[in-house]
């Protein structure tokens, strides 16, 4: 299914702990995918994307804490995904419109509609599931692996990065 734009009067938030002895690509793989996948199967969710930050300040600490989540966004099309969502899925409120992404200038955009940001938004953590999910289940993806397939976004934006694989510096 292709990303759409989202209906920003129905954005909610939940927040996945990041534990000291796990590592976020297995996160991604083992939770967010799944968690992810079934939800638009079942007609949950349209659009969604996720980020990692700090531990919301609500959430209280833990032993070892990482003061880390992945934080999920995400379109529901009913009335409350916290009686849905796994017991892994912490901090979940609606938080209605956002009508701004800090450092995207939305006068720039067609239309100037803050949603086909949204949605191209999406779309990366979108990518990012289907570069892990292409991956054997029985195996940790190395952050070689994972830079290598973004050594391609960085080459054709010509980004001024030094790519890890081959050295090369690119500059803006």
């Amino acid at each position: 299914m292709k990303m759409q734009r989202p209906d920003l009067n129905r954005i909610w938030e939940t927040h996945i702990r990041i534990l000291p002895d796990e590592k976020p690509v297995n996160i991604i793989r083992l939770k967010i995918l799944p968690l992810i996948s079934r939800s638009r199967d079942e007609d949950m969710i349209g659009w969604y994307h996720f980020l990692v930050h700090p531990r919301p300040s609500e959430l209280p600490p833990i032993e070892g804490d990482t003061n880390r989540c992945f934080h999920i966004r995400f379109e529901f099309k009913g009335t409350d995904p916290s009686k849905v969502l796994p017991d892994f899925c912490v901090v979940t409120r609606k938080i209605g419109r956002i009508e701004s992404i800090h450092g995207i200038d939305r006068s720039l955009l067609k239309d100037e509609r803050i949603e086909d940001a949204w949605r191209v938004i999406g779309e990366q953590s979108e990518w990012v599931m289907n570069m892990l999910d292409i991956h054997k289940g029985d195996v940790d993806v190395p952050p070689d692996q994972i830079m290598q397939f973004l050594h391609y976004f960085f080459n054709m934006m010509q980004l001024g990065v030094r790519c890890p694989t081959c050295g090369q510096f690119v500059p803006l």
